[in-house]
């Protein structure tokens, strides 16, 4: 299985070469895409329209294989945490939010994180490795296909345990796959690459895809910024939100940038810092996204006072943005913004939790 092709995350465009090069026509492409991401199905001798010669052929030299789901953890308000394993031995998560209207993945895209961001778990776990576009996908793939009581994804945020634009190529061959016609067919609008700041991978973004971007912002000034987003130090705000306005400016629609906030008592949350926001936001197409801060072993940090945070956001809302406070959900399991460490231990300690193995 080792010297095989694990075929799970070819897009459209890498799968047409490959059939080519078996002598088979491209056309194939699209018909696995379907078998795979719209139906589910990873048994080669399953596929009614391919022929007993070419599945013999894959058998030899390809595979379909998901990541490993080892566990997971439902939350009382219905959020599901999933514990991957990949063959490296790394694990990562990824949490599942069920609200009226959608169903929204949160993935990851690197066991662990480098950047060391002090409102993370993630971050402060360390860096192991950058995931493959297998191990991407397949975690959109498991999501809707390892449970079929469960209602299909509609809506990626790569917002799970890394940072996305760190991991350029794999992300965007993923993103891609997510949006083909042939596979999950997700809009454009309907996936999010959240990422910390980095400027370059921004610039570079808008010749590979337009999908919807946020932005990991905590601060108004580099001050504060360069200690909450240590990467502030390389990749300043300003010019940060210089990269954004020319992200939107490359779009063909009207389009905003998503500025993530979290609030964080007595460090970021007061009407001085959200009179500074709503100053340097001023004049870039954005929507902000407040988020309390959700505790973890080993942080200081304590989750903004409910009065402190409806004062913030309502200078921002008086102020002409657009300003939304993200509901806490699955922080029972530990499956909360920036809670994501790839370990259970922690998770399930004093949690009231409903546990059950993975389907098979």
């Amino acid at each position: 299985m080792a010297d095989k092709k694990n075929l799970l995350g070819y897009s459209q465009n890498e799968l047409e070469k490959f059939f080519l090069g078996i002598d088979e026509p491209s056309f194939r492409a699209k018909q696995l895409l379907k078998w795979v991401h719209q139906k589910g199905e990873l048994d080669f001798d399953k596929m009614s329209n391919f022929n007993k010669d070419l599945i013999s052929k894959m058998k030899e030299i390809a595979v379909l294989t998901p990541p490993k789901l080892k566990k997971v953890l439902v939350s009382e308000d219905g959020t599901k945490k999933y514990l991957i394993q990949l063959d490296s031995g790394s694990s990562i998560e990824m949490v599942r939010i069920p609200e009226k209207k959608r169903i929204t993945l949160c993935i990851s895209s690197q066991a662990g994180c480098a950047l060391q961001c002090t409102f993370c778990a993630t971050g402060a776990q360390g860096f192991e490795k950058n995931l493959s576009a297998d191990e991407i996908i397949g975690q959109l793939w498991l999501a809707n296909f390892n449970d079929k009581k469960d209602a299909p994804i509609t809506n990626v945020v790569f917002m799970g345990m890394g940072e996305p634009l760190l991991n350029f190529e794999p992300v965007i061959s993923s993103a891609d796959i997510m949006r083909n016609e042939f596979a999950y067919f997700l809009s454009k609008k309907r996936i999010t690459i959240s990422t910390s700041g980095l400027i370059p991978q921004i610039n570079k973004l808008a010749d590979r895809t337009d999908v919807s971007l946020a932005i990991s912002l905590h601060a108004a000034d580099d001050a504060l910024r360069d200690i909450i987003v240590p990467i502030n130090q390389k990749y300043p705000i300003d010019n940060l939100l210089d990269a954004c306005k020319n992200y939107l400016s490359a779009q063909k629609d009207n389009r905003h940038i998503t500025i993530e906030y979290i609030l964080i008592d007595g460090i970021n949350d007061s009407l001085s810092h959200a009179r500074s926001l709503s100053k340097i936001l001023t004049g870039l197409a954005c929507k902000i996204n407040l988020i309390p801060f959700n505790p973890f072993d080993g942080c200081d940090y304590n989750r903004s006072k409910d009065k402190n945070i409806e004062v913030f956001r309502r200078h921002l809302s008086n102020k002409g943005f657009i300003t939304t406070l993200r509901v806490t959900r699955g922080d029972d399991i530990d499956g909360a913004c920036g809670q994501l460490v790839g370990n259970l231990k922690k998770a399930t300690q004093g949690k009231k939790v409903i546990e059950r193995q993975a389907i098979a």
